[in-house]
Formats: C-alpha cells, sequence, structure tokens
C-alpha cells in the first residue's frame, strides 16, 4: 500500500490543517508515493522504536510526536535525533508524525483519554473557531456519580501507571466534573475554570499553575507520556477501521523517558 493512502485515512480523522503553527504533523521522513508492508505505532520516535521496526519488518513508524520540530542543519549524529533521521533513511523506514492535529480532531486525544477515565457527556474545552464542530483542544465532562477526589486520583495513577501524581490543594472533597487535556495543558487552566470543573487533569505544570486555581480547581499533573499513550489505541483504531488489510503493530518499546524514584 502507498504511504499517500495510509496518511490519507489518517488525516481524514486529523485534518493537518488542525496542528498548531509550532507543530511538524505529517510525512516527516520518506516518499508519500513509496510503497509499504507494515506499520508500528508509537509515542516517540526513537532508536529502540526503531530497531524495533527493523526487527518487525515494519517499513512505517507513525507517532504522535514528530521526531523533527525544527530544521536539522547537520546530520553527523551528534544527537538522538540526528541519529534517528539518519538511522530511519538507511533502512528505508518512512515517518510520520501525527501530533498536534491529533489532539484536537473532534473525538481525539483527550476524548480518548477521558472516556477511559469513566468522564462522559463530554465537550470541548476550548473549541477551535472556524474548524468544525467538536474540534479543539481539551474535553470537560461528568462522572457517573460523585467521588472522593483523592480516590479518584489514585484511580487514575493506577490506570495510567503514574509513578507518581502531583496535585494541588484538594479544594472539592468529592468530584464529578473533570476536565482533561492530554500532553502539555497548563494553559488551558483558565478554560477549565469557566467550565465549572471542580479537577482538570492535565500535564507539564509549573509550579505557578498550582496556585492559579487557588480555592477553586483542583489541578492535577498526570505525566505528558501518560498522558498521551492512548495515541497508540487511538491511531490503531484508526487503520483498524479504515485501513483493514494493511498490517499494523503497537510498539513494545514505545517507553516513559521519565523515571520515578520512589523514597
Amino acid at each position: 500500500m502507498k504511504i499517500r493512502e495510509i496518511t490519507d485515512a489518517i488525516e481524514r480523522f486529523a485534518p493537518l490543517a488542525l496542528q498548531e503553527s509550532y507543530d511538524n504533523a505529517g510525512l516527516v521522513v520518506g516518499d508519500p508515493e513509496r510503497e509499504v508492508s507494515c506499520a508500528l505505532l508509537a509515542v516517540d520516535v526513537t532508536e529502540e522504536v526503531l530497531a524495533e521496526a527493523e526487527r518487525e519488518g515494519c517499513d512505517l513508524v507513525v507517532t504522535h510526536h514528530p521526531i523533527i520540530f525544527h530544521p536539522l542543519r547537520r546530520l553527523n549524529g551528534a544527537d538522538y535525533v540526528q541519529r534517528c533521521v539518519e538511522r530511519a533513511v538507511r533502512s528505508g523506514i518512512a515517518l510520520y508524525a501525527c501530533h498536534t492535529n491529533l489532539d484536537g480532531a473532534p473525538n481525539g486525544m483527550s476524548w480518548r483519554l477521558a472516556a477511559e477515565l469513566g468522564i462522559g457527556a463530554l465537550r470541548v474545552l476550548e473549541p477551535a473557531a472556524g474548524k468544525g464542530e467538536g474540534a479543539g483542544f481539551g474535553v470537560v465532562g461528568e462522572l457517573p456519580d460523585a467521588v472522593p477526589t483523592l480516590d479518584y486520583l489514585r484511580g487514575v495513577g493506577r490506570r495510567l501507571g503514574v509513578g507518581a501524581l502531583r496535585h494541588s490543594a484538594v479544594v472539592h472533597e468529592r468530584v464529578r466534573r473533570v476536565a482533561v487535556c492530554t500532553g502539555a495543558g497548563g494553559s488551558l487552566i483558565g478554560e477549565a475554570l469557566r467550565a465549572g470543573a471542580e479537577l482538570y487533569l492535565t500535564a507539564d505544570l509549573k509550579y505557578n499553575d498550582f496556585m492559579t486555581p487557588s480555592g477553586r480547581l483542583t489541578v492535577a499533573d498526570i505525566g505528558h507520556f501518560e498522558s498521551e499513550y492512548c495515541a497508540i489505541e487511538l491511531l490503531f483504531e484508526i487503520f483498524s477501521k479504515n485501513l483493514r488489510t494493511f498490517a499494523v503493530r503497537k510498539s513494545g518499546c514505545s517507553c516513559n523517558p521519565v523515571s520515578y524514584l520512589c523514597l
């Protein structure tokens, strides 16, 4: 199957027009007219993921994060980005990224994570103007019943395999309305407040982010990788529904670069 046919199917779900201006989603390495036989799905392009693709005979790697965000000035193996790009080219492995367009697509990343965490009646937290119904970043919805906030956070941590879950002061003893944004979502704290959320789950929160909603909202940092691992399942579903005769594998080497030391 041609790479173009595969990327067309992905982009019908997550059009490239939905990506943010800083992003580099799309075909990063490879010829769209080239024939490929098997895709490997991962969160990131790493040397371990590329080695896995070589072992398994996968000539296309589809990830959430693009390996190249900025123009490469050199290709001399000085860092993992250069090594990965050179290895992909030498091994004939095409690289495709579905990043903020998958985040912002209707029923995209935050929708998937929220559903996994038992949150229903979802709506977009920050709609993308002029990009269609359901497009935008983050979601807010309701749990079936109000539950103790700390119990719910413990359940989230167990469900996502979070090594350590950071959170602000618990404002509400029990929580029902929950907002979610996969990846770095500190900029949407105000939107979560305006949506009446009692708890906001996201990642990469800074020190002052834990103070911003003081007395009104509990915010919790659930880890960047942990919040975005659902990209693999979401992409697998797109392949399964639209490319049924094409071979696709979920990476067993897609790992969190952050380690936690339990004291």
